[in-house]
Formats: structure tokens, sequence, C-alpha cells
């Protein structure tokens, strides 16, 4: 029987307040390196995840990821609508040791940030209106059914695909989907391809970037749902990661672009900590350096792939985040150890997680992509040309984020 540990959720409840505090961190860190015109337009639509995917996840988002399995597809929704038989007691299958309720909220916490890692993607093109219904429709449509197959007992989680914290289910759903709206919407009107767009606040960069390093650790270390050995590897391995993949990601930029930048050395930081997010929990500290150098290395190199086929990505969410998260999923397989956790790095494993990852992109990617033909015949998803230029903060909220 389940037996609740006061240590176990003292640190869950900091897990939790950790991973909430990455949000508004990215919506920072997505502010300062937009164009100014744009900043108040970008930090909102990750603000406004907080509120419309909290109530998704109350009434029928949680069960479709977490209740009873119907086909290895979704979970049951009446299961656990408006937090029926959520309470108090721990759960006899997810985290043992903690409030059924914390494990609900720790949850929830992943579903907030998810889309809202998209929305640097098309930065400067999407209408408030139109982000409203694709954040409804992606959290339910992509987000549910995704978590339930690796984290719910669907269908991946069956064959053997395991992600500790997030790379598969978050990164690459979102850094997929990120990259099927740059293909929709094409380009900026007042952004020529090839065309690098300086960001407007580097500081407020730093302190987005500082604030995701911050929950980061919660968001890795939180997977474990105990205070114990396990944490404390997923906690050491975040750091290490990331550590490694902004030195790394530096050397890069000094030795090609002859200059250290600043915004590079962050951007490198988030994408060592996206790296190593699936297997956390999965590997030894030794091996989180290799993981770090590696995710560095594959995201800055991204940038080739961007450039050749010239997407729009804006703040190269795909090249950061997705290739991330497929990196970090599919060394899951070659480094894992079971002296960590139960899984071993083994030829078996690796195809698992490269079947993970390749279902998961490949439907995010395309159902991304429908979703965007939907809304899109509803009412017009992209601003138009003048309200481009002009600036969406005027064009849609009237306001602006510095008045000089």
């Amino acid at each position: 029987m389940p037996v609740l540990n006061s240590g176990d959720t003292a640190f869950i409840l900091l897990c939790t307040a950790l991973v909430c505090v990455m949000t508004p961190g990215l919506a920072f860190f997505y502010g300062g390196l937009v164009r100014a015109k744009d900043v108040l337009t970008i930090m909102m639509q990750s603000f406004i995840s907080m509120g419309i995917v909290a109530l998704i996840w109350i009434f029928g988002g949680f069960s479709l990821a977490f209740g009873p399995d119907i086909g290895g597809v979704i979970g049951d929704i009446t299961y656990h609508f408006a937090l029926d038989k959520v309470g108090g007691d721990p759960s006899p299958i997810y985290a043992p040791t903690i409030p059924f309720i914390m494990f609900f909220a720790y949850q929830m916490m992943f579903a907030i940030i998810t889309p809202a890692l998209i929305t640097g993607a098309f930065a400067g093109r999407f209408n408030f209106r139109g982000y409203l219904k694709f954040l409804i429709l992606w959290t339910v449509v992509i987000y549910l059914p995704v978590c339930h197959w690796i984290w719910g007992g669907g269908w991946l989680a069956k064959l053997g695909v395991v992600d500790f914290a997030g790379g598969i289910v978050v990164h690459v759903s979102a850094g997929f989907s990120a990259l099927a709206t740059v293909v929709y919407l094409g380009w900026r009107k007042d952004v020529k391809p090839g065309q690098e767009v300086a960001p407007n606040n580097l500081p407020l960069v730093a302190v987005g970037a500082g604030l995701l390093w911050f929950g980061w650790f919660g968001f890795n270390s939180g997977g474990a749902y105990a205070a114990n050995a396990l944490a404390s590897y997923a906690f050491v391995n975040t750091t290490v990661a990331g550590s490694v993949a902004m030195v790394v990601w530096l050397a890069l930029d000094w030795s090609l672009s002859r200059k250290p930048s600043f915004d590079g050395v962050l951007v490198g930081a988030v994408a060592g900590l996206a790296t190593i997010t699936p297997c956390a929990g999965y590997v030894d500290p030794w091996a989180a350096i290799i993981i770090g150098a590696a995710g560095a290395t594959v995201c800055y190199f991204a940038k080739i792939v961007q450039q050749r086929l010239h997407f729009d990505d804006a703040l190269e969410v795909w090249r950061a985040h997705g290739m991330g998260g497929v990196t970090g999923s599919l060394l899951l397989g070659v480094l894992a150890s079971r002296t960590i956790d139960v899984v071993n790095a083994s030829s078996h494993q690796f195809l698992m997680q490269l079947l993970g990852v390749v279902s998961v992109a490949a439907y995010s990617f395309v159902v991304t992509y429908i979703i965007l033909i939907v809304i899109n015949a509803i009412g017009p998803i992209r601003v138009p040309a003048e309200e481009q230029i002009k600036g969406l903060d005027e064009s849609l909220h009237g306001e602006e984020a510095y008045k000089l």
C-alpha cells in the first residue's frame, strides 16, 4: 500500500514551484530576444498559458493524460474530471509516496510551459485570437495524447520508450510543432530571408535564462518524485550538462564567428539543459558531460539546416528544443546506466528511443500543420503586413514595453 512521506511531499512542493517559475522565466527569455515592438505580445503568450492550460488540465486534461488507459492512445476523460479522485492520498500507480494532488499539480506545470515554448518560433506573426485557439487545440490534440503515450502508460511506454523529465513529451513535441508553424506561416514581412534580428534586451534574456536554469532543477530532479539519490543524480546531471553546453557553445561561437556572444552563451546553456532532460535520471554525471557537449554541438550546427531550408524560426525553438530533445533522447539509449535507475543502455533501448522520437516528432509536425489550417479556415491567424511592421504590441494590445 502507498505510504505518504512528508520529505518527498515537501520536495515535490518545491519542484512544482520551480517548474512554475520557468514559464515567467521563458517570458523574460523570449521577451529579451524579440524586437522591442513585440516584447509584450510574446510575454503575454507565455503568461496566458498559465491560465488557459491550467483550466484544460483541471477539466479533463489530467484525466486524458493520466486516467485509465484506453487502447494505449489516451486516458479516460471521466476518471479525474474536475479533480475527481484526486486528493491527499498517494496513488498506487503514480508517485506512491506523495499526495496524488501534488502529482496533479507538478504535471500541470509541464503542460503549461510546453505550448509556451512554441511561441518563440512564430514571434511577430500570430494574432492573439488565433493564438488562443491554437493553445487550446494544441494542448488537447497533441500534448495530452503524447503525455499519455509515454508517461501515462500508453503504447510507447508499453514498448519500452522512456523519458525521465520531458525530452520527448516536452521538447520534441514543442520543437517539431514549432517547425510546422514556421513552415505554414512563412517569413515575417519585415525580415529578409537570412537576416539576423538582434535581441532588444540582453539583460532581460539573461534574467530569463537564469530563471529557466533555476527552475530546471525542479523540472528534472522532480522526475524522481522523492527526495532520494535518484533526484540527486538528476539535479547534478542537470547543471553539469548545462554548464558544459554553455562552454562548448562559447568555443564554437568564438572560433567560427570570431566573437564570443552573450546571447550565444545563454542559448547554449538552454540547449544543454534541454538535451539532458530525457536522461537526467538515467545516466552517470560523467555521461552528462558528453550529453551537454553533444547537445550544444548538434543544436549549434542545426542552424545550417535551418538556413539552407529557409525556416524563419524567430527564436530557434526547433534548433534548441527540438534537436536538443532528440539528441538527449537518443543518447539515453547509449549512455543509460542501471546503477542509476532501471534503464540500461542497449541497442534495443536505442531503437525504442528512436521510435519514440520519430513517432512524436512526426505526429507533432503533421497535426500542428492541420491545426493551423483548421484555425485559419475559421479566421485569419497571421497578422497583416502593416501590423507586423508597426509591431504587435501596439497593434494587438495597445501597449508598449518601453516608454523612453
